[in-house]
């Protein structure tokens, strides 16, 4: 039934949740504090895709079928938020309910029964995709809730009942495959914010007794570790590089924030969405397609992230015709769900796992600088990026283009390597064959379209790796 201060009309009830799923595998921090990896330390690649209205505008049979869709093509984690953007606080979602009594953090409006609040439809959501294999990047609450720099708001939090909504919502989510997201896209302007953001964690430290790594999401070209970087709960840094298509002055920032010291790892948590407005100015620059996320993903994985995430300008707000919509979606989400860049992430995670993973540097010392450095290794949409591993049993290069480049092979260990291309499209290796470990070697990309891009793979030889992207 609907909440009682609900002036929507009766809504159907909810059908029932799917049977408890076994819990999903503690995450850490790697010891070398760079990457994720669960308790047992298998790697945990991360793959998120930005659903931040899920909880809020899907019924639970769409929220079916969105997870099913984002499980089948190698997504990890999925970014949703509790107290949405989009007017969540008075706005019902599709049974009729809200999530707060009298927006009042500390008091969350629960009911008495499986499925008769708000609450008990994030339960639903959370199961069901910790039951497919998913995390959820879990935040509590959009920055709007104590910063309505942007957004719909009201502001309702304060460092009191922060810390005591975050202490429900430890308890309520302890033993469920969640990851703490604080933040929500809104800097940090003063005492109060920083307060009521680090009250916030310290209740949900209380509530869920450490169970659950956590961080921090910034607003456009920002991070986490401009504001946080040295508390002890920011187990790693997010960045938001945002929805701008070029390497230089944004995604370079990802290697700044590996460079850091105390060392923690990171992640872009928001890049360029799929279909969204280049820059925010559609009429000026039109809007982005798959190449344009292609490109953030390798960029910031091979300068330092330990995982990525993924975004579809109508996905994050499940838009879908009649409802309000934030800078003209194209698709609606049931669609825009099939865009082919959603399915191209996955192959940047096989082509990661399918070498050794937990001791991977960024290098771009593998590329060898062109007589004019801004084309290889190029600046704006056209940067060249160069991975290895720190025992040098391989490197790869992310070629953006069709353009011949350099590298120097004595950056793998052995005197005979084995090199190929991979398909960032498709997730095909093409094998070169074995070549002779001599120093400066030239590659020309398979395809000299400008929109084409490939990852070059060098290997010693001697390891015999499986074909990039094919775990052994």
């Amino acid at each position: 039934m609907p909440s009682p201060c609900s002036s929507s009309p009766a809504r159907s009830q909810p059908p029932g949740r799917p049977s408890r799923p076994r819990p999903s595998p503690r995450l850490q921090v790697s010891p070398n504090q760079r990457f994720l990896v669960t308790a047992t330390g298998q790697p945990f690649f991360w793959l998120g895709d930005t659903a931040w209205e899920l909880f809020h505008r899907l019924n639970r049979e769409e929220a079916e079928r969105y997870l099913q869709n984002r499980a089948e093509r190698g997504f990890t984690v999925i970014q949703a938020v509790a107290l949405a953007e989009l007017d969540g606080l008075n706005d019902p979602n599709p049974y009729g309910h809200r999530p707060l009594l009298d927006h009042d953090p500390a008091r969350p409006d629960v009911r008495e029964g499986p499925d008769n609040d708000y609450w008990d439809h994030v339960d639903f959501i959370v199961a069901k995709a910790n039951a497919l294999g998913l995390y959820l990047g879990f935040l509590p609450t959009w920055g709007d809730k104590w910063n309505k720099k942007w957004g719909v708001g009201p502001e309702i939090f304060t460092p009191q009942n922060a810390a005591a909504y975050g202490e429900w919502l430890g308890r309520r989510y302890r033993q469920a495959g969640v990851i703490w997201i604080l933040g929500g896209d809104r800097p940090v302007e003063n005492d109060t914010h920083r307060e009521i953001i680090r009250a916030l964690a310290r209740g949900l430290r209380q509530g869920d007794g450490g169970a659950h790594l956590m961080t921090w999401h910034p607003s456009g070209g920002q991070g986490s570790a401009q504001y946080f970087h040295d508390d002890a709960w920011l187990d790693f840094n997010m960045r938001q590089n945002g929805h701008v298509p070029e390497f230089t002055g944004r995604y370079d920032a990802t290697r700044a924030d590996y460079d850091r010291t105390p060392v923690k790892p990171v992640l872009d948590g928001e890049p360029i969405y799929e279909d969204h407005p280049v820059s925010f100015d559609a009429k000026k620059l039109g809007h982005s397609i798959a190449s344009d996320v292609r490109r953030p993903l390798y960029w910031d994985l091979f300068t330092g992230a330990f995982g990525h995430t993924y975004g579809h300008h109508s996905v994050w707000q499940m838009w879908a015709p009649g409802r309000n919509s934030i800078n003209n979606p194209l698709l609606p989400w049931s669609d825009a769900i099939r865009q082919p860049g959603a399915a191209q992430m996955q192959h940047a995670k096989h082509l990661l796992l399918s070498r050794p993973f937990l001791d991977r540097i960024p290098d771009d010392s593998v590329i060898v600088v062109d007589r004019v450095p801004t084309s290889v290794p190029g600046a704006g949409r056209y940067r060249f990026v160069a991975t290895r591993d720190r025992a040098g049993s391989y490197a790869m290069v992310y070629a953006p283009i069709g353009r011949p480049f350099k590298v120097r092979t004595a950056a793998v260990q052995g005197d005979t390597l084995q090199a190929w291309w991979f398909n960032p499209r498709t997730g095909e290796a093409i094998s070169l064959g074995t070549l002779p470990n001599t120093g400066e070697r030239e590659f020309t990309p398979p395809d000299p379209g400008e929109m084409l891009d490939w990852v070059l793979v060098l290997d010693d030889a001697a390891r015999r790796y499986p074909p990039p992207g094919r775990t052994p």
